[in-house]
């Protein structure tokens, strides 16, 4: 099938490119400290073998790419990508969560070996449009995302962004103007609205992925955002019909590999327990995005229910962080130095989002007690900068947040946000 040539293909090349740019040793082994998932704190870098995990998700997504063993290489990879992803939330992007959900999908839908084999090998309707309506509904909910009033009315973040690409050829100079901002910024929330219900349609899809390629293009030359673009324009051939999938695969075909187990029909008394394994991810996905409803804060502030809700780009926060442990007993005091303990890029995503904050500050306190403070309190003064919008102080500096426990309400101590930003 294209679609599982094109998913392992693109699997590969992500996990090569991470390794080649050196990530591996930057993100997972330099730290001294990794800011774990709730519920996943067991989670964590395996040290050198690290590097073997990786390497088991590339030979994993070379056996997807070739058909090989496909469900067991599939089972492997969602596991050895997802252990990756739960070592250091800090790694987090949207496109991650993407490929983790959709690699779990895909655990329960049959996908016939090989190429050769997959040539008219009749496969039930129902799995292909299962992962029609997963693509979907990442841009349907990324476009409802856009349709907030920082997105159309003030087109920020790109307001920020933008202006910024002034070295890019022919559209270093464009991209200064403030119309073209909103420009992108409307396109943007119509492209992602409208394009699951142009690839559907017959009529228009071949114009609409035409429209996913130069879209998807565009946002990679101007954001450095690696291989999502590729990810989501070989996702969009899922909503061709088995006619092109045929000839791509009659391409395909020519290539000689080595025998392997093939499929020519799927069927078998597993169909029921497939079908209620897959609901349940797909109400997952419905559901999981729309969990912000069940908060009064605002989200861009506080980030409660802000990842895996295909919220892509909408936020440009910076912020700064300076630590404080005071010994309740002894009274002595400790102004933290934090990059003896994270990196640059940890401590640039630490300053602005609350669950870092909280777990930073316990990590302080543990690490504090180890080197003598008896009763160590954890205090901030932090201030963050939202979307274009003048620094405010973030955390409450008079509480001490080693006393906060990680699943109490954070407006306990976090500062409340003096604007309104309006829309889903």
């Amino acid at each position: 099938m294209v679609f599982r040539t094109g998913f392992g293909l693109m699997m590969l090349l992500s996990i090569i490119r991470f390794w080649a740019y050196g990530w591996i040793d930057k993100l997972y082994l330099q730290p001294d400290f990794h800011f774990s998932y709730r519920y996943f704190e067991w989670v964590q870098p395996l040290g050198v073998y690290t590097y073997g995990l990786f390497a088991v998700a590339a030979v994993a997504a070379c056996c997807i790419t070739v058909g090989y063993r496909y469900r067991l290489a599939m089972v492997v990879f969602f596991l050895s990508f997802t252990y990756i992803e739960l070592m250091d939330k800090t790694t987090y992007l949207n496109h991650y969560y993407f490929i983790s959900s959709l690699s779990l999908l895909l655990c329960f839908i049959p996908i016939p070996a090989g190429w050769a084999a997959a040539r008219g090998c009749k496969i039930d309707p129902l799995y292909g449009n299962v992962l029609r309506l997963f693509v979907a509904v990442v841009y349907f909910y990324a476009g409802l995302a856009k349709l907030n009033s920082d997105w159309l009315l003030q087109a920020q973040p790109l307001a920020i962004w933008l202006p910024a690409k002034y070295s890019i050829p022919l559209l270093g100079d464009l991209l200064q103007q403030r119309w073209v901002h909103y420009g992108f910024a409307w396109g943007g929330a119509a492209y992602d609205l409208a394009i699951p219900f142009l690839l559907y349609w017959r009529r228009t899809r071949t114009m609409a992925f035409a429209l996913v390629v130069v879209f998807h293009v565009l946002t990679r030359v101007l954001f450095p955002i690696g291989m999502f673009p590729y990810i989501m324009i070989v996702s969009a051939l899922i909503f061709f019909g088995p006619e092109m999938h045929d000839r791509i695969l009659a391409v395909l075909s020519r290539i000689r590999l080595p025998s392997m187990p093939s499929i020519t029909s799927i069927s078998g008394r597993d169909t029921r327990w497939r079908h209620v394994a897959i609901t349940i991810l797909l109400l997952v996905h419905l559901l999981l995005p729309l969990r912000y409803l069940l908060y009064d804060q605002e989200l861009f502030w506080t980030e409660t229910g802000y990842r895996f809700s295909w919220r892509v780009m909408l936020m440009e926060k910076a912020g700064l962080a300076t630590f404080t442990v005071r010994d309740a007993q002894s009274d002595r005091r400790a102004v933290v130095d934090n990059r003896q303990y994270l990196t640059a890029f940890q401590e640039k995503q630490m300053a602005t989002q609350p669950d870092f904050v909280l777990q930073y500050a316990h990590f302080l306190a543990e690490r504090y007690r180890a080197e003598g403070f008896l009763e160590p309190a954890v205090y901030v003064d932090s201030y963050v900068a939202l979307n274009g919008r003048l620094s405010q102080r973030y955390v409450n500096p008079e509480v001490d947040l080693a006393a906060i426990d990680i699943d109490e309400p954070v407006e306990r101590w976090l500062m409340p946000f003096n604007d309104t930003i309006y829309g889903f």
